[in-house]
Formats: structure tokens, sequence, C-alpha cells
């Protein structure tokens, strides 16, 4: 096998997602590692935290405790990537 077979290109690293098994699992936040984490707040199946807030509709409302998802995935937080 050659190394460039191993090697990711970028878009398959921005079109991975986890999975929802993984996302569901009584795992921890911090023992799923960071960009699976971000996935699953983003597919809805983890809570968000923190004080940020972003205007849904008419309302700003504030993401902390919230299961929102994300554009990509049919929700209506933006997507600043």
């Amino acid at each position: 096998m050659k190394v460039e077979d191993l090697l990711e290109t970028e878009a398959d690293i921005e079109e991975w997602k986890a999975t929802s098994k993984l996302c569901k699992s009584s795992k921890s936040n911090s023992a799923i590692g960071a960009s699976a984490l971000a996935s699953c707040k983003s597919q809805g199946y983890r809570s968000r935290e923190g004080k940020k807030s972003h205007k849904l509709g008419k309302k700003r409302v504030k993401m902390g405790g919230a299961k929102i998802k994300g554009k990509k995935y049919g929700g209506p937080i933006p997507d600043w990537s």
C-alpha cells in the first residue's frame, strides 16, 4: 500500500461526520475528541455550551444547553467555516 493511499485529503476531512451511535453514546465530551464532538453538536445529537447567541428568526437565542442543528444538517445555526 502506498503512503498516498493512506493520507486523507482536506475534502475527506471536511466531509467526515461522527456516527449517530458515537454521538448518542454515554461517553463524555472529553473522551470522544474535538472533531467528533463538533460534528455531534452540528448534527444536533449533543448540547452546545457557552453563552454564544445567534439570531433565529426574529429572536436572539443563547446556544448553551441547546441541541440545535447546524446549517449543514438542516438547522438554523450558520456555518462560519
